[in-house]
């Protein structure tokens, strides 16, 4: 009985990340708190939040695990969060420790670049979203350094 009483509690103080993309599931794991890129802002969620809906924008996930904080650059999505999960499903998510500084920093040039070119609205729509990735990874990745 001791053991389910542990169990329990353990849940309790936890909550359940899932991150999709349309390549992968690409995290899951029992985090203590996870602070999102809302569109109305920073967004932190512990264990027992109320229900909702979100879209998220491009930035930054940090997660708490463990007591020590990992991030994650994130895209454009939607995340779904219970009292016991945060569910994401996003364009793109990839965790600090993987992101290539040299090819964000490129891909964040060449999206520049192209947003003084004449486009239509369709392509500034894209390629803004693609500056906002690299812009995220770019973020992420140079936390590290500090």
């Amino acid at each position: 009985m001791q053991r389910l009483e542990f169990e329990i509690k353990i849940m309790a103080n936890t909550l359940r990340l899932e991150i999709v993309t349309p390549d992968a599931k690409t995290y899951s794991e029992d985090v203590e708190m996870v602070t999102l890129p809302g569109v109305e802002g920073e967004m932190g969620i512990y264990p027992q939040h109320v229900p909702l809906m979100t879209q998220i924008v491009a930035g930054e996930i940090s997660v708490r695990k463990g007591g020590q904080d990992y991030f994650l650059a994130v895209g454009e999505g939607f995340a779904e969060i219970t009292g016991v999960r945060v569910a994401i499903m996003t364009d793109m998510a990839i965790r600090a420790e993987s992101i290539d500084e040299a090819k964000a920093e490129e891909a964040r040039r060449r999206a520049e670049a192209r947003l003084a070119e004449k486009l239509d609205d369709e392509q500034v729509a894209a390629v803004s979203a693609s500056l906002a990735q690299s812009l995220a990874q770019l973020k992420v990745k140079r936390r590290q350094h500090r």
